[in-house]
């Protein structure tokens, strides 16, 4: 179901367009909704067993929203791919995000570096995060709606591209613009960057200065594997809505 937005929709009018969606007895309803200032393709990708959703992906114009039923017990991760462009049959690329050049992703994650929204919905708690493990393509924010609970916000809406260390950076095809930033995990494919191996554990896995300028600039988001404290958000019987470009 899409909505149409105008770029001077109030916060409010979007929160009451949101909480209209809810539907009690039917699963738990994600609104995704596109702030920047270009299309979105969302990338969709069920946890193991889960029913893939929307096929997987779709394209999404500026200020518009999806609503999005995730059913019981479902979960997953979802992320935005940015620069897309696609035939009539489906087929094509991504900047940033791509799922195998398809449009819908079929249950295939994003290539990295991408900007993990995470899911599990649970009988006595949902748990929810933004991941920057797997890198940052776009900023990205859950926002939680008549749940109980602490239901914290949880999102990196800091422009990361900005800010990226050059051994990170994805340059688009002319290099004059940074479209991603690299994990150090992915840029060096190090066990302790990784924590992998001898690195494989919360007591030796600790944040690097890589990590640590992700978590500077997006406190309210993993910054590498065992993150967890300061990461992880739980809410019971919640809505959610998951904005791209937030602060745009």
């Amino acid at each position: 179901m899409e909505i149409m937005l105008t770029p001077l929709l109030s916060l409010l009018f979007l929160s009451i367009l949101f909480l209209n969606n809810f539907s009690d007895g039917a699963g738990t309803t994600m609104t995704l909704y596109n702030k920047c200032s270009h299309p979105v393709w969302p990338g969709i990708q069920p946890g193991s067993g889960k029913p893939v959703l929307a096929k997987g992906g779709f394209k999404l114009l500026p200020n518009k929203s999806y609503a999005l039923q995730l059913p019981e017990g479902w979960s997953g991760r979802l992320w935005g791919r940015h620069g897309c462009s696609f035939d009539a049959a489906g087929h094509g690329r991504c900047a940033t995000g791509d799922c195998g050049g398809a449009l819908f992703c079929n249950g295939m994650g994003g290539t990295p570096p991408a900007t993990l929204a995470e899911i599990t919905l649970g009988n006595e708690q949902d748990f929810y995060d933004v991941s920057l493990v797997d890198g940052y393509n776009l900023a990205i924010s859950i926002t939680p709606f008549r749940g109980s609970g602490k239901c914290s916000y949880a999102g990196c809406v800091s422009d990361l591209n900005m800010m990226c260390p050059v051994g990170l950076q994805v340059r688009s095809h002319d290099k004059k613009k940074v479209v991603a930033c690299k994990s150090a995990c992915f840029a060096f494919n190090s066990p302790r960057y990784c924590c992998t191996g001898s690195f494989g554990n919360p007591q030796t896995c600790k944040p690097t200065a890589y990590s640590k300028i992700f978590k500077t600039a997006c406190p309210k988001a993993y910054s590498y594997a065992y993150d967890d404290p300061t990461s992880i958000s739980t809410c019971t019987g919640s809505s959610y809505l998951l904005t791209f470009c937030p602060h745009s």
